[in-house]
């Protein structure tokens, strides 16, 4: 039976008009053309720099685009791209009467499966529960599922302007187009793919004991060496940022030892 949750911290932006594609095309790192009602796209706003500023999921519904985003700060992200609108012929608003709702077994006439992993079931924007007399899906359950798949969380997981979009692991879950052409930030994530060697990403990491409470917790590798730090966790799982030199060697974060995935 279908499970669905409703993410009470998503929060949703309409984009409509004319040159509501246009726009966004120049702006973010994913590529417009791959978007269509039956498929979202995942993507995010940087900075020159190629560091995450904000990440969405886009859909295309009725010939608008709805951006699925982190409500805390999604007035920030419209202020944002009210600024990098000029004259183009969008309107760009809070569509405060849709949710966000992720779905497990089962979908909807709107919903899309999450564009970033399919372990995440699908997603739909709505104003009310997509599917009628459905089982409540847990929102522990729910996280425990993204961490276990290394699925970031905006910025609960990827520092702003801190974190080089390939250092979400964005590649992987879909996040980025390297032939798209222009984006904010483009130059310097396109060197950081052909160019450079990746050092530091966001990744899975598990233990045999619960790490609930110890978000922000330095990792080390047995001799002490600074690995990385611990992000977002969920009983024995969660999601850390690591120097990709140690994630082979044994780990250890306030005494417990780890076990890393690329």
């Amino acid at each position: 039976m279908a499970s669905v949750l409703k993410l009470e911290d998503r929060g949703v932006i309409r984009i409509s008009g004319p040159e509501a594609r246009s726009l966004l095309q120049g702006l973010i790192t994913n590529d417009m053309e791959l978007l269509s009602p039956e498929r979202a796209l995942y993507a995010a706003l940087l900075t020159p720099q190629g560091k995450f500023l904000f990440d969405m999921m886009i859909h295309e519904q009725a010939h608008e685009l709805l951006l699925d985003v982190e409500k805390s700060r999604m007035q920030d992200l419209i202020r944002r791209l009210m600024m990098y609108r000029l004259r183009a012929d969008a309107t760009i608003e809070e569509a405060t009467d849709l949710d966000v709702w992720a779905i497990w077994d089962g979908t909807t006439d709107n919903s899309v499966p999450d564009p970033r992993c399919e372990d995440l079931g699908h997603r739909v924007i709505a104003a009310d529960s997509p599917i009628e007399d459905a089982d409540v899906l847990s929102f522990r359950d729910y996280e425990e599922k993204r961490i276990k798949a290394g699925v970031p969380d905006s910025s609960r997981d990827m520092m702003v302007e801190k974190y080089f979009w390939l250092e979400t692991d964005a590649e992987r879950l879909n996040g980025v187009s390297f032939t798209k052409g222009c984006f904010i930030g483009q130059e310097l994530t396109a060197r950081m793919k052909h160019r450079t060697t990746l050092k530091k990403k966001l990744v899975p990491v598990s233990a045999n004991q619960s790490l609930d409470g110890q978000e922000g917790s330095p990792i080390t590798t047995e001799d002490g060496k600074t690995a990385g730090t611990l992000h977002t966790t969920v009983g024995n799982n969660a999601i850390a940022y690591m120097r990709l030199e140690y994630l082979d060697g044994p780990l250890v974060c306030n005494g417990t030892s780890l076990e890393a995935s690329r």
